[in-house]
């Protein structure tokens, strides 16, 4: 399929350090192709749903010309976790074998400060709109989940955006809303510019680029959660249904966003 993203898989070999500041208790491994990856469990606090959000939503950032860390699936094998001293962590890992997500590790990255790191009012606006599709709640002045890494800004932790898939009440009703949370969007105060970021963003998310990105989320992801739908297939068409209709009503959530700042 053209525009599909080339998602790699991975084994892990080691487990290197948990990051104890994600609420999903995340943790750098060390996989057999000899990169380091920040893995996030299938087995923690918002499961498969954050993986799928994750996914979708970062390669989304990256059709869109957003620089993320490399996506990979990780396995994990289930006598991974017998070494593990922690019981926490054991437990997770044992709740998370099988096909988990990963993001290539950034090392020596520092986290963006908006006081620190100025941003250009057009990559401010274009990350805004882009937050403002995915509804992602997760980019404010608290926790900005951005990376300054060899002197380029770097995208990552898309795991609390999609967020109507929680529930997938009135998902249809709900793509074509404005975005509420943009009010505390740590870029904001510096989205002069979405009219343009508008026009530019929708020209590249074509129906056939979204229904290729969302075509790489496996199977076995959209049939071991919780969802309203029957099959992997129907459950698929939906994040592609939500996507679709959000970029096509987008002037809604540009207009709420130009009302917050």
């Amino acid at each position: 399929m053209k525009h599909k993203p080339d998602i790699r898989t991975v084994d892990v070999v080691r487990y290197v350090t948990p990051l104890r500041e994600g609420g999903s208790l995340p943790a750098i491994v060390e996989a057999d192709d000899d990169f380091m990856y920040v893995l996030k469990f299938r087995g923690a606090g918002q499961g498969i749903k954050a993986l799928i959000a994750e996914l979708i939503s970062g390669e989304i950032a990256r059709a869109l010309g957003f620089r993320v860390p490399e996506i990979v699936f990780i396995n994990l094998h289930e006598a991974f976790g017998r070494t593990e001293p922690d019981e926490e962590i054991q437990d997770l890992l044992r709740a998370s074998e099988g096909l988990n997500l990963g993001l290539h590790y950034l090392s020596g990255a520092i986290t963006f400060d908006p006081i620190v790191n100025t941003l250009d009012t057009t990559l401010a606006s274009q990350i805004v709109w882009l937050d403002c599709l995915i509804t992602n709640v997760d980019r404010t002045a608290r926790n900005t989940n951005m990376l300054m890494w060899r002197k380029e800004l770097w995208l990552i932790d898309h795991g609390a955006s999609l967020y109507f898939h929680h529930s997938w009440q009135n998902w249809e009703e709900q793509a074509k809303r404005p975005f509420p949370q943009v009010k505390d969007h740590v870029l904001l105060s510096r989205a002069t510019e979405l009219e343009a970021a508008d026009a530019a963003f929708r020209a590249v998310l074509t129906p056939e680029r979204i229904r290729a990105i969302v075509a790489v989320v496996p199977d076995e992801w959209l049939t071991d959660v919780e969802s309203p739908f029957e099959t992997a297939e129907e459950h698929r068409e939906a994040y592609v249904q939500f996507l679709e209709t959000r970029v096509a009503h987008s002037q809604i959530f540009v207009k709420g966003a130009q009302d917050a700042r």
